[in-house]
């Protein structure tokens, strides 16, 4: 694949092809954000930045202290969302490139590149600014500092330099802490890698990198350990669900990660790693270095496949070492025990196809809306960024109309993306606090100081369920309340952003969270369950 290209034209078509989707993607960011608004996860990042803390409930600091700068820098304006994101996601590429020009040539980092770039994750990567952005930048610049550190091990600068990433990547994502112990297994099943274990530096960054979880460690020790115990949710078997559904199941997991990476790409991406796993005692090591990083994760998660939803996101860091491994082994220059020529020729027509996926994936949005489909839930793919800033601009005027405006606070019932999402969108930027139905701590917004430091204020209450009264319990809270209106923005295709709105005079009292009792978290409903009304 693309034999007849030197190197130095390779190096120069990569150098272009990275700066012309940055500049297409910079573009594409004018209509995408006039269109859409932030999706739920960034404008609950984004309430996080506007506190700074050494933890949150779900994940540690970074990217709240990332969304906390973006805002301080641009007044919390949404195009500064999403142009983080596309630096992140550029210069992940970058990385990527340059660490597969180290391992084997340009034209192979070329191939990497493409195979990585024309993807609907990537571009997710490049206009989402969620978790994911500053991990798979942390993952792939460990990547290329640790192959860089084993090539000169006895380089302290080059330990010191992954030990500060590996430690910028634990404050960024739980997932992070899983590599160094994946270079302690490189170490010991790689006869020329073994060297390392007797290495003090190869030691000293495993282990000091650790020491950029203290902070969050006593955080979390603070807050009974939520963190942790949000971690456990996510990899609890439903024991609710028979044979058929774990069998679906399964089969939605590679389903979905094609779709992500796209049929043909994914194919041969996951070939070479599971393939370099099967061939692993005839590999040399920069082979085993890549197949290490990526094979025995993704054999884990299709295990884990079999008892529970894997999201799809959950696997993305062990796809990029698989990604260079697969442009290699297209290219002849890896995994020669694996012949499978029929298949490295599809290294072509995946690039192909991969175009037309992403091509759909730019236009399908825009397309909706010209042709009036928005909303549709089996083609409008965008209805979750739909109607969230009209809601905002709606529920401001509330705010501005209130009686005691300096004494009302805001208060959302529901999935905690509806607090997130006023808080972002009203034009006050209010400070929000959220009721859970259950009572129980199911999100950042119970772990901040409650609403009792509001006692005799007012309160505007919206609540997306409108076909409901409002609970007694939240009634009896306030010396009175009265229902003020309805709002209802509409997104297209019969749905919309409803709530009914109360206000409440005079909170009398806030009840105290209920410790967690291992139930399934709210975190994990689909909030359109609520937010969005048939």
């Amino acid at each position: 694949m693309f034999d007849k290209m030197n190197d130095d034209r390779a190096r120069k078509t990569a150098l272009w092809l990275m700066a012309g989707l940055f500049v297409f993607r910079a573009l594409y960011l004018f209509p995408f954000t006039a269109q859409f608004d932030l999706v739920g996860d960034e404008a609950y990042y984004w309430d996080w930045g506007r506190r700074p803390d050494w933890g949150y409930y779900s994940k540690p600091p970074m990217i709240g202290w990332l969304m906390g700068l973006i805002g301080w820098l641009s007044s919390d304006s949404e195009w500064a969302v999403r142009f983080a994101a596309l630096c992140f996601s550029t210069t992940s590429l970058a990385v990527l490139h340059r660490l597969t020009q180290k391992l084997f040539d340009s034209t192979t980092a070329l191939v990497a590149l493409l195979f990585a770039a024309l993807t609907p994750a990537n571009i997710g990567l490049s206009l989402l600014f969620t978790i994911d952005a500053p991990l798979v930048l942390a993952w792939c610049s460990a990547l290329l500092l640790f192959w860089s550190a084993y090539e000169k091990p006895q380089s302290t600068l080059r330990w010191l330099a992954l030990m500060l990433v590996l430690g910028l990547g634990h404050m960024s994502k739980q997932m992070m802490l899983i590599f160094p112990l994946i270079m302690v297994l490189f170490a010991l099943f790689s006869a020329e890698a073994r060297p390392l274990l007797r290495n003090a530096r190869f030691w000293m960054c495993s282990l000091g990198s650790l020491l950029f979880m203290v902070p969050m460690i006593l955080w979390n020790q603070q807050h009974q350990w939520i963190t942790i115990k949000h971690m456990e949710e996510h990899v609890r078997p439903s024991h609710s669900q028979g044979l058929i559904e774990h069998v679906a199941e399964f089969f939605t997991f590679p389903g979905l990660q094609a779709g992500v990476f796209t049929p043909l790409t994914w194919l041969l991406i996951t070939v070479a790693s599971l393939g370099g796993l099967w061939k692993w005692r005839r590999l040399n090591n920069k082979e085993r270095f890549l197949v290490i990083f990526s094979a025995p994760a993704l054999v884990a998660f299709f295990g884990l496949a079999l008892r529970q939803s894997v999201n799809p996101n959950w696997p993305a860091v062990f796809y990029l070492s698989a990604t260079i491994l697969a442009a290699a082994w297209v290219r002849g220059q890896a995994l020669a025990a694996l012949t499978l020529p029929r298949l490295q020729a599809l290294g072509k027509p995946a690039i192909k196809l991969a175009i037309v996926f992403c091509v759909l994936t730019y236009a399908l949005p825009l397309i909706t809306t010209a042709l009036g489909l928005e909303g549709n839930p089996k083609i409008d793919l965008a209805a979750r960024l739909r109607g969230w800033s009209e809601m905002g601009k709606e529920a401001g005027k509330y705010l501005e109309a209130a009686p005691r405006p300096t004494e009302t606070f805001v208060l959302a019932l529901g999935h905690r993306e509806h607090a997130s999402q006023l808080a972002f969108d009203m034009p006050q930027h209010p400070r929000v606090y959220r009721w859970d139905l259950e009572g129980r701590v199911e999100s950042q917004y119970e772990l901040w100081p409650s609403a009792e430091e509001r006692l005799g204020w007012d309160a505007l209450i919206f609540d997306p369920e409108t076909d409901r009264p409002l609970m007694q319990t939240l009634d009896h809270a306030f010396e009175s309340t009265e229902k003020l209106g309805e709002i209802h923005v509409p997104i297209g295709y019969g749905r919309g952003r409803d709530y009914q709105v109360y206000l409440g005079h005079k909170l009398k009292s806030w009840p105290k969270p209920k410790p967690r009792t291992g139930l399934p978290s709210e975190e994990k409903k689909d909030p359109d369950a609520e937010t969005i009304k048939e």
